[in-house]
C-alpha cells in the first residue's frame, strides 16, 4: 500500500492505493484552506501540514491520526516588533537526529524542532545573516523552499532560497555561507560582475549514495555539484527541451541520476508543446531522455510546482509521483519508464509527498 499526501489550493488530500494504480481518497483535511505542503515523518509516522489562511496567516499543524484532531505547533512565528510577517510555510523536512525537523518559509525563514514537531524555534543564523539586508525575493516571494540534510550528519545542511541561492552550514545552523559559485545568472546584465546572492534557485536534491553529489533546477539552468553544494557545474545536457522548471527528484542508489519536469520558460510556465514528460539522466546530466509513456499525449499544458514531485524506493523499483495545477496526479512504479493516472479533478496541486 502506497500513501500520497497531496497539498492543494482547497485542502489536504491523502490518497492510498497500490503503487501500480487504483488510488482512492482516504482522507481530506483543512477543507477550503490552501495547504502549501504536507508530509509524514517516516521515523514516527506523524503527519505535518503547512496550511494558510487569509485571516489568520500560515500555521503548522501535526497529527498522529490524520482522520482525527490536528494540533497547531507552537513557536512558528517571527520575532515581535519587526516589520516582517510570516507569509507561508513552504517545506517541512526530517533532520538527521531523533526528534529533529526543519521547516522553511517566507520571508526566508528557517524553523527547527527537537520534539518531533510539537514546538519550534527560529534559526537565528539565517534570520540574522549579515547579508540579509541585500536579499531580494523571487516571483513567489522571499521563500526558503529547499532543505537538504547530509545523511547521518546533523551538523551539515544545505538550503535554497529564492532569489538568494544555496546556503550551507557545517555547524548545525549557527553560521551559514553562500554557495553559488559556477551558477550563471542569465537574467542579470552582462556587466553585473560576480554576484554573491540574487540566485533564483528553484530546487535541488542530494544523492544519499554519494552525498557530495547534488542536482539543481535553476530559474534558467540545470546544475550539478560534486563537492556538497559548494560549487556548481552545468548539467543542461542534450535531449532536454528547456532549462526552466521547478521540481526535481533523484534515484538514491544512483548518484548519476536525476529526474526533471521542464516547463517552456519563465513567461510560459507549461509543459513544452502540451506534451508532459519527465526527463531522466543517468550520466550526471550529459544527456536527458523523455519518459512520457502513459502521460497525456497532446494538448496537456500542465504546470508542475516546486514541491509537487516526489519519489520512493530506488533502482528499477523507484516510484515517482507528481501533481499539476490542473488537479491531476500521475505516478510511475518503474523509475519513469511508464506512467499511470493516480487522481483527476482535485483542486490545483501545490505539493506531493509519499507518506
Amino acid at each position: 500500500m502506497t500513501e500520497l499526501l497531496v497539498g492543494t489550493k482547497k485542502g489536504l488530500f491523502i490518497l492510498r492505493g497500490d503503487r501500480g494504480g487504483g488510488f482512492e481518497i482516504a482522507t481530506r483535511a483543512f477543507a477550503g484552506e490552501p495547504v502549501e505542503f504536507a508530509m509524514r515523518d517516516p521515523r514516527t509516522g506523524r503527519y505535518f501540514a503547512g496550511a494558510g489562511s487569509p485571516f489568520f496567516g500560515p500555521k503548522l499543524w501535526w497529527a498522529d491520526d490524520p482522520d482525527g484532531e490536528w494540533t497547531q505547533a507552537t513557536g512558528v512565528q517571527l520575532p515581535e516588533g519587526g516589520d516582517d510577517a510570516l507569509q507561508r510555510i513552504w517545506v517541512i523536512v526530517p533532520g538527521e537526529r531523533d526528534g529533529l525537523l526543519y521547516a522553511g518559509g517566507d520571508p526566508a525563514v528557517l524553523f527547527e524542532s527537537d520534539d518531533n514537531g510539537e514546538s519550534w524555534r527560529l534559526n537565528e543564523g539565517i534570520w540574522q545573516h549579515p547579508t540579509r539586508g541585500d536579499w531580494q525575493p523571487g516571483g513567489g516571494g522571499l521563500c526558503l523552499h529547499t532543505i537538504v540534510p547530509w545523511p547521518g550528519d546533523p551538523s551539515r545542511l544545505s538550503i535554497g532560497i529564492s532569489a538568494v541561492g544555496v546556503m550551507n552550514t557545517d555547524d548545525g545552523g549557527a553560521t551559514w555561507r553562500h554557495s553559488n559559485r559556477g551558477i550563471v545568472l542569465k537574467y542579470m546584465p552582462e556587466d553585473a560582475g560576480e554576484v554573491e546572492h540574487q540566485h533564483c534557485v528553484h530546487g535541488f536534491r542530494r544523492s544519499t549514495a554519494r552525498p557530495e553529489r547534488l542536482f539543481m533546477q535553476f530559474h534558467d539552468g540545470i546544475y550539478r555539484s560534486d563537492d556538497g553544494g559548494e560549487t556548481w557545474l552545468d548539467a543542461y545536457g542534450a535531449g532536454i527541451p528547456s532549462d526552466f522548471g521547478f521540481p526535481i527528484a533523484v534515484d538514491p542508489d544512483d548518484p548519476d541520476s536525476a529526474f526533471l519536469i521542464p516547463l517552456t520558460g519563465a513567461e510560459d510556465r507549461v509543459t513544452p508543446g502540451g506534451r508532459p514528460a519527465v526527463y531522466e539522466t543517468r550520466d550526471a546530466g550529459a544527456t536527458w531522455v523523455a519518459r512520457r509513456e502513459g502521460l497525456p499525449a497532446e494538448h496537456a499544458y500542465l504546470t508542475v510546482l516546486r514541491e509537487a514531485f516526489d519519489s520512493t524506493g530506488a533502482g528499477a523499483d523507484l516510484g515517482l509521483y507528481f501533481g499539476a495545477t490542473s488537479g491531476d496526479v500521475f505516478g510511475s512504479k518503474d523509475a519513469a519508464a511508464t506512467w499511470f493516472t493516480v487522481a483527476t479533478r482535485l483542486p490545483p496541486v501545490y505539493s506531493v509527498r509519499v507518506g
